[in-house]
């Protein structure tokens, strides 16, 4: 009980009670239900599940009041316990700098790549990019997408400049252009659209355990939540939900905004594939067990893009998504034991 207070406590330290009560109005706005209500509710949820304002929201828990229901999701808690327990500390710096992650997952990743500084410097630069028609370069450490750039090579003609701007910007790392499906491309062809899928690698086997698809908005170039992107739950059959979700506008669609797919009959390509190959991966390094693997599906079949140490547990719980009024924790019990998270 001393363990759940000091959460609680915590939790209340650092809560935004301006956030909050913009979440309470929206919950009312969406549900009817009485705002003194949702407040209450809101700080039980914390106390009793460890759960803040804004998964209250996402998992529905306004209307979402059995208590046995409620137990089966996963919080930010339970899904801190996962990486400290089954993600060692030093391994993962292989995940969280993306440079050593394509280095270690060279086999997986379907492109060549470029680290900077190389021993020729421009020159080396420019050899990479001969032939080539775009390069995009990241910040080894980012995060989101940010520091993202995809250049297109026919605007270079001083690659001295490029040079030095790259590391000036920090963007150390520079990767070929990848050529994604025609079907993931047609559900928003301004982005690469990736697949996020969870393993947990447990007792001497890799498990898979669910995953997302991620979309841009056909403003921008990335399929990052963050950057106004949608998301939709992967099924076991690789099929779509009939729903997405867009964080920054609160929306659901049926159909993308921007290219009118529909989501509800979209069959993702490769995707068995895509489950072997993020369980081969997570063999590939059983120190760190806990992975959101993010994955492109190209003409030729799925390549890794990153591994995440830390994967989100909200997106894959979201109840306008799901159809159901169970979280996904049984899941990971199921392959942890249900005495894993204390």
């Amino acid at each position: 009980m001393k363990k759940d207070i000091g959460a609680f406590l915590r939790r209340v330290g650092s809560m935004s009670f301006a956030r909050m009560g913009g979440n309470i109005d929206a919950i009312h706005q969406e549900t009817g239900v009485s705002k003194s209500f949702i407040r209450l509710d809101m700080l039980h949820c914390a106390l009793r599940y460890g759960m803040g304002y804004l998964d209250y929201r996402v998992f529905g828990f306004a209307e979402n009041r059995d208590p046995a229901n409620r137990r089966t999701y996963m919080t930010m808690n339970h899904n801190t316990c996962l990486s400290r327990k089954l993600n060692d500390r030093a391994a993962i710096a292989e995940f969280i700098d993306k440079g050593k992650f394509n280095q270690k997952f060279r086999d997986f990743i379907g492109r060549d790549f470029l680290i900077l500084p190389p021993e020729n410097g421009a020159s080396a630069l420019k050899a990479f990019c001969r032939g080539k028609e775009a390069v995009f370069a990241k910040v080894t450490t980012s995060f989101g997408g940010q520091g993202l750039e995809k250049i297109q090579l026919d605007a270079v003609s001083d690659y001295e400049a490029l040079y030095d701007r790259l590391l000036s910007e920090k963007k150390t790392l520079v990767e070929d252009a990848l050529l994604q499906n025609e079907a993931m491309a047609s559900l928003c062809p301004q982005s690469v659209n990736t697949l996020r899928m969870v393993t947990v690698f447990y007792g001497g086997q890799a498990h898979y355990v669910y995953g997302l698809v991620r979309m841009g908005n056909g403003k921008n170039a990335v399929d990052n939540i963050s950057a106004g992107g949608l998301y939709a739950l992967l099924n076991d059959d690789g099929t779509l939900s009939p729903k997405a979700f867009c964080d920054k506008k609160s929306a659901y669609y049926e159909a993308h905004p921007a290219s009118g797919v529909r989501f509800g009959s979209f069959s993702v390509p490769y995707f068995a594939q895509a489950k072997a190959l993020c369980l081969r991966a997570a063999a590939m390094e059983p120190k760190v067990g806990y992975v959101g693997w993010d994955v492109a599906i190209t003409k030729d079949g799925p390549v890794l893009i990153e591994g995440n140490h830390l994967p989100g547990y909200d997106m894959c719980q979201n109840h306008g998504l799901n159809g159901s009024r169970t979280g996904i924790l049984p899941k990971f019990e199921a392959i942890v034991g249900t005495g894993f998270f204390g």
